[in-house]
């Protein structure tokens, strides 16, 4: 019998953070329309740890839509909805965070993707990194 891989995964510095600006009105959830490019693993694949979504104005109710690219096509991953706030100097802008219940690994030549419902500027971080 084999030995199980004893050498633990370790996530690289460089490469850690990925994100994007999402703004054009996609209401599809089949893995098409505009969907913009979050973060691309390396070589030997990554992993998510953290999705941070931030308004970068007024918003209305609706939705932000993450997607996995499995190198050939966009599969929804996740939804998240979006509350209606108008930020001012004592209202913050929207913002949530998501964090995977289970890891979010992307092998090589997978990325994550998002999108908007509404024609609503978000800019998408998301916190990992390489192995």
């Amino acid at each position: 019998m084999p030995a199980p891989n004893s050498a633990p995964r370790m996530l690289l510095p460089e490469n850690s953070v990925g994100n994007g600006v999402i703004s054009a009105a996609n209401t599809l959830r089949d893995g098409t329309g505009t969907i913009v490019d979050i973060f691309t693993p390396g070589a030997m694949g990554g992993e998510i740890e953290l999705l941070r979504v931030q308004a970068q104005g007024v918003t209305t109710a609706g939705v932000v839509r993450i997607f996995v690219h499995n190198g050939a096509a966009y599969r929804l991953y996740k939804e998240l909805l979006v509350t209606a706030v108008t930020p001012s100097t004592t209202v913050e802008a929207f913002s949530i965070d998501f964090v995977p219940a289970k890891r979010l690994i992307l092998p090589a030549g997978y990325k994550l993707g998002a999108s908007t419902h509404n024609a609503e500027t978000f800019t998408v971080f998301a916190q990992g990194g390489n192995y």
